[in-house]
Order: structure tokens, then C-alpha cells, then sequence
């Protein structure tokens, strides 16, 4: 049994929610139907027309990509352009491509943690923070015998966080009443006859971004035909997401030989450096795909060094002048992206155990070439 193409992408908005994109990025659903069995999926960082003939190959049915093949609204599709031309042959191959772009780069365990781990930072925080998810309170009236069933339903769909501390909630035992009308089925008692329950109060919270998967899991994992329960929004703030990641080193290294981790650790033939290669290196800012206007925001962590793409002429000028060091291992570096999304969606797959296969595209998609 293969899993059907809306599944995959509930995995994938799992990893990479869609409200944690930037206003008006290019995200979701850009061609072709979810509504399909899909025994092949290609993890890509780019769709160009060596992508797509590898899928094709591959007879994968879902492209999943970080960049955008639609960016702005299309006023006519012309088939003997090269974007009409990619377009028709997607089409033509029933292959249906879904972007996450922002939100995979927000996202915890997102393209900034892959590339901040890669590097082997200790993470402290980001370079701009971008949401902060609002909370709410859950209280459910559970019975005793199913206490533990439902609470751990809970904390495994995302509730019970605070802070650090998860699995946070408070149990109170009481006495529940209902009677039972004509045409249920009640899992304690009898229709027609008043029924006084021992039941248990769980509060925990829950964070909005997660509310939805939550209740349901609440639902599915509570015994009665209909569950009592009430969500109240509070005032307090939960867990904050930005964009890019700081953080430390294991160990000061020199600039020259951190050049050579970035190299290493991103899989990138060469890199541009702004710096002097004997100064010493421990904080470490870093931001897939272009990060030029970021460069003040790691200046202001207080970075030493800013890992980061597609760097202009006047921004190298204006860190060196600054101070703070700048590793430029290009935009493509955040192919990191592929093999690392293919094994969240494998997992997925293997753990509900479908027979689709995610794989990591081979293709490289790097434009420049260095002779």
C-alpha cells in the first residue's frame, strides 16, 4: 500500500508547518494533485529540467523542493518557453511538485539546524526571531481507567510544554455526571439512567501551532462517544522561531581551518572568505540561501563569523570594516536539505508502514562552475 499524496504532505507540514513561512513566500502545492497514490517521492532542492527527468527515471509521482518553480502569478502558460516547457512536462508525467521554503528554513530541525549541526555548533539562538507561538489551556474530563492513555496521547501530539519541561499537567479526581439519551452508546452506563462516573481533570497546554493534532489525538485516544473538554486562550507567549541559528564551536578555531569545516561539513568544492585567516573563531552565525542583509543581525549577536550565501561586493566591504568574519559557501549549500528531508519522510512512511520509498535527488543543481 502506497501513501496517498495529501499523507506525505501532512509529514512534510509536520517538519516544516506552513505558518511558520515568510509574508507572500511561494509555499505548498505549485502543480499537479495530492489526490493520488504516490509510490515515489524525490526530495529536491531545485526543479529544473535535469530534476524533472530524474523523476521521471525514478517514476516518482511528488516532488517535494525548497525553491520555488512558480513566483509570481502567471498571466499565460507558454509551452515553448522554458519555464512552459518544464511546466508541460511535469503535467505531461503526472508529477506534482509542493514547495516549503521559509517555513523549512524556520522550522526546528529546519535547513538552519541541519547546516548549524553539520558544522557542530552548540545552538543558542537565532539570528532573527520571526514567530512566537501563542498558548493555550486544555482541560479534559477523562475516566480514571483511561487517565494515562489520554494524557500520553497528549504529550505525544505536542502538548504539555513549558519552557524546557515537557510532559507538564495537572490531575484532579472527581465525580462526573451524565445521562445517556436514546440512541447512544455509552462506554460507562446505561441509556435512560443518570450515571455518576469517577473521573479525572487533565490541564495541560497546548501551543496553537500544534492545537489541531492535538485535539485529534485527544479524540482518537478517549474512550467516550463525547468527550467533554474546554480550550481557553491564554496570555503568555510560547516557543520562539526565527530565522538562522548562532551559536558556539566546540573549541576556538582559526579562520582558515573553520573555512575547511564549512567546505567539509556543506559538501562545497570552494568557498569566499572575508576575514583574516589567523583570527580566532568560536561564535558562529548561520543562514541558508542568501544572507546579505543578515550580516547586521550576526554583527549584533555578536558573531565572529556569518556562514551564508550569495554575499554582494559592498556588504563583504562593510563586515570587514566591522569586524566580524564572513564564510560564503553559496546558495546551493542548502542541499544539505535534501537527504536530510528524505529521511524525515522515509521515517514517516516506514513507521506507518507504507511501501512509498523518499529519496534524495542526485542531481546537482549548482548554476555556477569554478575554472
Amino acid at each position: 500500500m502506497f501513501a496517498k499524496g495529501q499523507t506525505i504532505i501532512q509529514w512534510m507540514e509536520q517538519l516544516a508547518p506552513k505558518h511558520l513561512a515568510m509574508p507572500d513566500d511561494k509555499i505548498g502545492l505549485q502543480l499537479g494533485t495530492l489526490r493520488k497514490d504516490v509510490s515515489t517521492v524525490l526530495v529536491a532542492l531545485d526543479v529544473t529540467d535535469a530534476v524533472v527527468e530524474e523523476a521521471i527515471r525514478k517514476q516518482a509521482e511528488l516532488i517535494v523542493a525548497h525553491h520555488a518553480i512558480i513566483f509570481r502569478p502567471l498571466a499565460h502558460l507558454q509551452t515553448d518557453t522554458p519555464a512552459g516547457k518544464l511546466y508541460e512536462k511535469l503535467i505531461k508525467h503526472d508529477i506534482a511538485v509542493y514547495i516549503a521554503h521559509t517555513n523549512l528554513d524556520v522550522a526546528d530541525g529546519g535547513i538552519n539546524d541541519m547546516m548549524a549541526e553539520a558544522l557542530g555548533l552548540d545552538v543558542t539562538g537565532h539570528l532573527e526571531d520571526v514567530h512566537t507561538d501563542k498558548l493555550k489551556k486544555l482541560v479534559v474530563f477523562v475516566p480514571a481507567s483511561h487517565e494515562a492513555q489520554v494524557r500520553d496521547a497528549l504529550f505525544a501530539a505536542g502538548a504539555g510544554w513549558i519552557g524546557n519541561y515537557s510532559h507538564c499537567s495537572f490531575n484532579v479526581p472527581g465525580t462526573g455526571t451524565f445521562l445517556p439519551r436514546e440512541g447512544t452508546d455509552p462506554f460507562i452506563g446505561k441509556p435512560g439512567k443518570l450515571e455518576f462516573a469517577q473521573e479525572v481533570r487533565i490541564e495541560t497546554i497546548v501551543p496553537a501551532s500544534a492545537e489541531r493534532q492535538v485535539i485529534q489525538a485527544m479524540l482518537k485516544a478517549h474512550p467516550y462517544e463525547e468527550v467533554a473538554y474546554d480550550l481557553y486562550p491564554m496570555d503568555l507567549k510560547g516557543r520562539t522561531l526565527g530565522l538562522g541559528r548562532v551559536g558556539k564551536l566546540p573549541a576556538p578555531e582559526r579562520l582558515d581551518v573553520f573555512t575547511e569545516r564549512v567546505k567539509k561539513a556543506l559538501d562545497v568544492p570552494v568557498v569566499r572568505v572575508v576575514g583574516d585567516p589567523a583570527r580566532e573563531i568560536r561564535k558562529v552565525a548561520v543562514l541558508g540561501g542568501s544572507g546579505s542583509r543578515y550580516v547586521r543581525h550576526a554583527i549584533f549577536a555578536g558573531a565572529d563569523v556569518i556562514v551564508t550565501g550569495d554575499i554582494d561586493y559592498h556588504t563583504a566591504h562593510d563586515a570587514l570594516a566591522a569586524g566580524i568574519a564572513i564564510v560564503d559557501p553559496g546558495h546551493n549549500a542548502e542541499k544539505i536539505m535534501k537527504k536530510r528531508v528524505a529521511e524525515w519522510l522515509q521515517a514517516k512512511c516506514d513507521e506507518h508502514k507504507v511501501s512509498t520509498k523518499a529519496v534524495a535527488s542526485e542531481t546537482d543543481t549548482e548554476t555556477f562552475r569554478f575554472v
